[in-house]
């Protein structure tokens, strides 16, 4: 049975950083491609940052670029996302996704697992 367990949530004002941690079990790690999404109530989930199964390739969306990095642990079965410069905007439920294919990755609807989900709060 797979699991993503994300952890590292809070809240934090404006300008702060927070460091996210996805752990998974229950599949070949180094064989998933990783990513980051993040839902605000309402609205469809967002796409954040990914990376391939060796941590070569990353990918992020524009209202993160720059801001956030996503990296991995191979040896440990961990995905993490560091935010720097945390914006009001950021506050969200930030979950992990896992899938078998880079590109699968990209887009929730084609993400094979996901974890619970981790509440990021920003205040001004």
């Amino acid at each position: 049975q797979v699991q993503l367990v994300e952890s590292g949530g809070g809240s934090v004002q404006a300008g702060g950083s927070l460091s996210l941690s996805c752990a998974a079990s229950g599949l070949t790690f180094s064989r998933h491609a990783m990513a980051w999404f993040r839902q605000v109530p309402g609205k469809e989930r967002e796409f954040a940052a990914r990376i391939g199964g060796g941590g070569v390739s990353t990918d992020y969306s524009d209202s993160v670029k720059g801001r956030f990095v996503i990296s991995r642990d191979n040896a440990k079965n961990m995905v993490y996302l560091q935010m720097n410069s945390l914006k009001p905007e950021d506050t969200a439920v930030y979950y992990c996704a896992a899938d078998r294919y880079y590109w699968g990755v990209r887009t929730a609807a084609h993400a094979d697992y996901w974890g619970q989900g981790t509440q990021v709060t920003v205040s001004s």
